[in-house]
């Protein structure tokens, strides 16, 4: 592996989350006013993703659950992938575009905010799970890739998309974990003030 294209892969992930930088500060400080107004009339975040996006679906969960970078009393949130009795349950009895609109159905109630992650062009179970969580009156906020078309199509006027301008997974993933960063930073700056 060549020094060179490690510093070029460095150059390709800076030159993406700056081009984000200006696309998405907009949408994300709405979707921290969202999640935290959720939080504060009682309501849970429920994270979903499909493939490599539920690992940041549950490191989000557990950054509101736990603590991010500030001690403070735990924020009720729920990630769909942690429950490996109810993914494999479903997976047998269901398609396996159902896994997340099934848990939802069990778990989601009006005010809940569900966050969805992916970077697949159509996403058949965050798909379904949207479709669910509006059943449900929920508020869905959508982080995708560029080429996240047929999520977008699937959004309601008061849902919130967070699109990376990239196609790379690999670089949607980045973005994806810095916004993740900037949901929870802000959520706490909300409720323990700017430090």
């Amino acid at each position: 592996m060549s020094v060179e294209r490690i510093q070029q892969l460095f150059r390709d992930s800076a030159a993406v989350q700056l081009e984000a930088l200006e696309a998405l500060a907009m949408p994300i400080a709405a979707a921290i006013d969202t999640i935290f107004a959720a939080l504060a009339n009682g309501n849970k975040i429920i994270a979903c993703g499909d493939g490599g996006s539920s690992a940041q679906a549950r490191y989000f969960a557990a950054g509101l659950i736990d603590r991010f970078e500030r001690e403070r009393p735990g924020l009720p949130a729920v990630a769909l992938s942690t429950d490996t009795s109810a993914l494999a349950t479903v997976a047998t009895e269901e398609a396996l575009n159902q896994i997340f609109a099934k848990q939802l159905r069990v778990l989601g109630q009006p005010g809940d905010v569900l966050l969805a992650i992916t970077t697949s062009d159509e996403p058949a179970n965050v798909l379904a799970a949207i479709e669910n969580a509006h059943e449900r009156e929920m508020i869905v906020v959508a982080l995708t890739g560029s080429g996240g078309a047929k999520v977008v199509e699937a959004l309601a006027d008061t849902d919130i998309h967070i699109g990376v301008p990239s196609a790379r997974v690999a670089r949607v993933h980045e973005v994806h974990l810095l916004t993740i960063h900037c949901l929870c930073d802000g959520i706490d700056a909300m409720l323990l003030g700017e430090d």
